[in-house]
């Protein structure tokens, strides 16, 4: 038989859009490798959303043709670049179009018999779907990742790539914010919701192949709902889907739309991780301002007060970028002084760096590269010390540990394999375990625990 390989770059959203494009590619006759076998194709699923993450793709696909095979870019760069990928990589046999991914194996058949198809010219896929959200759901659209329910087949068209007792389920796909320094729904597209009928058939499936908890995965995870003329659909859609599985966790959180009672499910419900994901990235009024993002240190405290006030040992994740055009010394000590007060449990520093398309690239005052570097390190060692503090703080708690492989597990205020992780005093017990532990030890961000009896 024919045999494809897929390669997964980037976040959790890609690896669930590789999990259709690897059902799909089954149903169409194609044989998916096994991790180190040599394949006829291989299908590398791009990551477009910084510098590194590009290069990284460029490398994937350059590795994969040094080793003979034909080998196929898709994903978010392949999406973004098209064309033009295609001409400064002439190592890729094909560069695909998320509208290519209904017809990916006839695709995949079109490289291994050296029928070569043009690569498509990059649109702003916002421009798909209408300005008003409610009016979405009855328009026909070109393809949306990790959006083929019912209505294109199978109940539940996903294949899992990776095994384990953790899977990504995606909630909703694109963004409609236009945050500056961000080039994501120009390739993305426009905030589409999943129906809660199909989220729920894949949860179902999914804890039927023995996952124990969801990780609800999106662009912008608190507009879940919006097009579907129910604000408050996530609060509905958490309990059904705790009722599937022992765990579900709601990651990208946005700050400004993060109303009360979702608050209130996301900590009160039995099943739910009390865990967010707020996507603060600065804390100066002024930069979030360029940005054009909400908030302010201030009302970022009073957000998480509002949080622990419910929950107090709740999990609280952010990212931050560090010399934003504009950004001055009192900026930077603002945002210094916001991850003091904040006790968040992880905590991701970027530096900023022009995206091609964005209004971020054009912005004047640019903080010089030594200078940003200087800001990056400063930070780093800031919220490293910072969180291992917060690691400390969970001495002689109670945690929940869902165990994987490999001797380590994830409480429920831990992103599995994004923030820290688990380990165990003693010998591990049974991976997709649900187990009660208390914290004893740490190491940095990570938890030694002690399972109780």
């Amino acid at each position: 038989m024919r045999t494809v390989s897929l390669v997964t770059l980037g976040c959790a959203r890609n690896e669930v859009d590789s999990d259709e494009l690897a059902a799909r590619l089954g149903g169409s006759g194609w044989r998916l490798a096994e991790a180190g076998d040599e394949a006829d194709v291989v299908v590398v699923n791009t990551c477009g959303f910084i510098e590194a993450a590009k290069k990284e793709s460029i490398d994937t696909v350059l590795a994969a043709s040094g080793k003979g095979a034909k080998v196929v870019a898709v994903g978010c760069m392949a999406e973004r670049y098209g064309r033009e990928l295609a001409d400064a990589l002439p190592e890729a046999d094909a560069v695909l179009s998320f509208d290519d991914y209904p017809e990916i194996g006839d695709r995949i058949e079109d490289v291994l018999q050296g029928r070569t198809r043009p690569a498509h010219t990059p649109r702003d896929r916002r421009t798909l779907l209408p300005i008003t959200p409610v009016q979405r759901p009855a328009s026909v659209v070109a393809h949306v990742p990790g959006h083929a329910g019912p209505a294109s087949g199978p109940p539940v068209l996903r294949h899992r790539l990776g095994g384990g007792p953790i899977a990504s389920l995606k909630l909703a796909s694109g963004c409609d914010r236009r945050c500056t320094f961000c080039a994501i729904p120009s390739f993305r597209g426009a905030f589409v919701s999943r129906p809660p009928a199909e989220i729920l058939a894949e949860a179902e499936w999914l804890a039927g192949h023995g996952v124990r908890e969801l990780v609800l995965v999106s662009e912008n995870s608190t507009s879940y709902g919006k097009d579907l003329g129910d604000l408050q659909a996530l609060e509905k859609l958490l309990p059904e889907l705790a009722a599937v599985t022992d765990r579900v966790r709601v990651s990208y959180l946005q700050p400004a739309e993060l109303r009360p009672s979702l608050v209130e499910v996301i900590a009160g419900t039995p099943g739910v991780a009390p865990y967010f994901d707020l996507s603060f990235q600065h804390a100066s009024g002024p930069v979030l301002r360029r940005m054009r993002r909400f908030g302010d240190r201030e009302r970022f405290l009073q957000l998480l007060d509002g949080i622990r006030a419910v929950a107090p040992d709740a999990g609280v994740r952010s990212n931050f970028i560090a010399g934003f055009p504009g950004e001055t010394d009192a900026d930077f000590a603002e945002l210094k002084l916001f991850l003091e007060q904040a006790r968040l449990d992880a905590t991701g520093v970027f530096g900023y760096s022009d995206e091609d398309g964005t209004e971020a690239a054009g912005l004047p005052d640019k903080v010089p590269a030594a200078l940003l570097a200087e800001r990056v390190e400063e930070l780093s060692v800031l919220a490293d010390t910072l969180v291992s503090q917060r690691a400390e703080d969970r001495l002689g708690t109670r945690v929940e540990v869902v165990v994987g492989t490999g001797g380590r597990g994830w409480a429920a205020h831990q992103g599995p394999e994004v923030d820290g992780q688990v380990t165990f005093a003693g010998a591990a017990p049974e991976p997709g375990s649900l187990v009660r532990a208390v914290v004893v030890g740490t190491r940095g961000v990570d938890l030694e625990v002690r399972v109780l009896t």
